[in-house]
């Protein structure tokens, strides 16, 4: 039971000796029976609240507390990130030690409050799930640290835990308005814009997006929400990030960055969209015409072309799949090609951030012409959306591309939504493509 749990690790608290370890991230677990993580982790008191779902590897990760924190906003540039980074995942070479955060979509412009341009954390406690096997887990920082301060801030933390409560019920949200950032006639001009032959000429592919926000008058539970979203889209990635009461990130996102295990990497290019089929018949029917059409196939040819290109020089061996497949989401399929490499032996995640995020899937190509594209012309502040959030240590590391997610403030849901414009593109499919992005959270939301 939890109870017995947190006072087994308060004695290893109490008897730990520090000259004992080398490294100064030390880190105590106990194997616990079965607790329901998201509603662990919404009923602890204690912020930041971190959950992580890798979308084909049977774990699952509930973090709360602040061990240490790194936060970047506008005053920090990569050189100053890359330093921080090697100096974190120097640290220690326990490959239990995680940090987990995220890379904000564009650095160089505004960030979300507590989110920045990057932030990465530590956590304090940790619920760990791997298939039937859970286990807690704390976490101390004696990296010039005070250690007798840390162990009473550990055990604080331990003592403050509460147990799992039921999430509540979904309910349906009584929405007072609704905006979006572009809107349909701003949409269709911006469309019109990049498909211009002269525009695609230089810039094939610009990857637009809408910002949806919903006014609510009611508190909408942010890990509800994503536990309800992860039960409709179960093969997708789930997490969420709050670093106060106030504002919750969340997603559901089909998109891997990538994963890096020790030199070796896994990546993809999912790009392509069209809607499921009303039933198999017809689902089949709407996967093979977007295998055969052009202007998907080109789409995604464009992202793993890219992805290829910027791995090589990085890479010992790179290799994408010849053709994509089709990869099945509740209410939409994708192109999906797999990608892999090996990297070279000096190459560490921060370079890979650099070089691979923002993809062509959510950016565009040329990346900085398409990139200045949105930073003028969108408007508005993309902020984690589109970014890349996971975690890494110093033998492993795994990043989702943020495309399904919502922010979740007092009085507001924003939802997000993007679509690759290409030759061929027309406004109106894609902007329904945006509406077919947004069903399956908007169904959570509106349904009784």
């Amino acid at each position: 039971m939890l109870p017995q749990a947190i006072e087994y690790l308060t004695d290893k608290l109490q008897q730990l000796n520090f000259q004992s370890h080398c490294d100064p991230i030390i880190q105590v677990s106990v194997n616990i029976k079965a607790v329901p993580v998201i509603a662990w982790l919404a009923a602890q008191p204690i912020y930041p609240r971190i959950y992580w779902k890798g979308r084909d590897t049977e774990e699952e990760v509930a973090a709360i507390g602040c061990c240490k924190d790194f936060f970047y906003d506008e005053t920090t540039d990569d050189n100053q990130l890359a330093m921080e980074y090697q100096a974190q995942r120097a640290l220690t070479k326990n490959q239990d030690i995680r940090y987990y955060g995220g890379v904000a979509f564009d650095r160089s412009t505004e960030a979300w409050p507590e989110f920045g341009r990057a932030r990465f954390v530590l956590p304090r406690v940790e619920l760990r799930r791997s298939g039937t096997e859970f286990k807690l887990v704390v976490n101390l920082n004696c990296d010039k640290q005070d250690t007798q301060s840390e162990r009473r801030h550990a055990m604080e933390s331990l003592g403050s835990l509460a147990p799992a409560k039921p999430l509540p019920p979904p309910n349906k949200v009584s929405l007072l308005g609704r905006s979006d950032r572009p809107d349909r006639h701003h949409w269709t001009e911006l469309v019109n814009r990049v498909t211009d032959p002269k525009f695609i000429h230089e810039t094939p592919k610009v990857v637009l997006s809408r910002l949806t926000q919903l006014e609510v008058n009611e508190e909408i539970n942010p890990w509800m929400l994503l536990a309800c979203w992860q039960g409709r889209n179960p093969s997708s990635f789930q997490f969420g990030f709050q670093f106060s009461p106030n504002r919750t990130f969340i997603s559901c996102t089909p998109e891997r960055l990538y994963r890096r295990r020790h030199r070796e990497l896994f990546t993809e290019a999912l790009a392509g969209t069209t809607t499921r089929g009303l039933n198999q018949e017809e689902d089949a029917l709407l996967a093979t015409q977007l295998q055969e059409d052009s202007k998907n196939s080109h789409e995604n040819q464009l992202v793993s072309q890219h992805i290829v290109d910027v791995l090589s020089p990085l890479s010992r061996y790179v290799g994408a799949e010849e053709s994509p497949k089709v990869f099945k989401l509740s209410h939409i399929q994708h192109l999906h090609r797999s990608i892999r490499a090996e990297l070279k032996p000096e190459v560490d995640d921060f370079q890979l951030l650099l070089a691979m995020h923002p993809t062509p899937a959510v950016g565009g190509l040329p990346r900085e012409a398409a990139m200045d594209f949105i930073r003028q012309q969108e408007g508005y502040a993309r902020g984690w959306y589109a970014g890349a959030c996971g975690y890494f240590n110093h033998y492993e590391s795994e990043f989702a591309v943020a495309i399904r997610s919502a922010l979740i403030e007092p009085g507001r849901i924003n939802l997000f939504a993007g679509a690759g414009i290409v030759s061929g593109s027309e406004a109106d499919a894609e902007w329904a493509e945006l509406e077919n992005k947004l069903t399956t959270i908007l169904s959570i939301l509106t349904e009784v």
